[in-house]
């Protein structure tokens, strides 16, 4: 495996750009979030609830915080994904339109596979066009494919990876 350390292999890697971008919570986000909080609050002061249990408990909150502030409906289940309903849709809107009108491209990773799709469908009406998916059920064949299709000129704009699959081996340059 070849690492950034390695000064061969940093000379052929672009630019890293760093972005920090700010969302604010929709509304139905700020409601939903702070109903978790109130429940979470509730259940700790309620119960005897200690070491491993309350830890469990914790980090079981701590996901659904995520999920929320990913869009409300990854949580609620709804299966809509109206970018109006989430911050972060609609920072991120703001952040492709820029990348789309440079005829750059952009990577975006995700924690949860169940928003790949969604994402991808989101990302495709800013690009006018189809990018490409990477997650824990795509064939290891398929994988080089994906990456050669997405480093060529005039590939697709955006590729959606998941943590797990796409965080480590790929050699991505574009």
């Amino acid at each position: 495996r070849r690492l950034k350390s390695d000064k061969r292999v940093i000379q052929d890697l672009p630019d890293k750009t760093e972005v920090q971008a700010y969302c604010t919570l929709s509304k139905q986000q700020a409601t939903l979030y702070q109903q978790a909080v109130n429940d979470l609050t509730e259940i700790l002061e309620s119960t005897a609830a200690i070491g491993i249990q309350r830890q469990g408990l914790i980090l079981s909150y701590i996901l659904r915080f995520k999920q929320i502030c990913n869009h409300p409906d990854q949580w609620l289940g709804y299966g809509n994904y109206a970018s109006k309903e989430s911050g972060k849709f609609l920072r991120l809107q703001e952040i492709c339109e820029e990348i789309a009108v440079k005829q750059e491209k952009v990577l975006i990773f995700t924690q949860f596979r169940e928003m790949i799709e969604p994402l991808a469908q989101f990302l495709a009406r800013i690009f006018g066009r189809d990018g490409l998916i990477l997650h824990g059920e795509t064939p290891v064949e398929k994988r080089s494919q994906l990456v050669e299709a997405f480093q060529e000129e005039q590939g697709p704009p955006f590729f959606v990876l998941s943590l797990k699959a796409g965080g480590t081996g790929l050699n991505l340059t574009s």
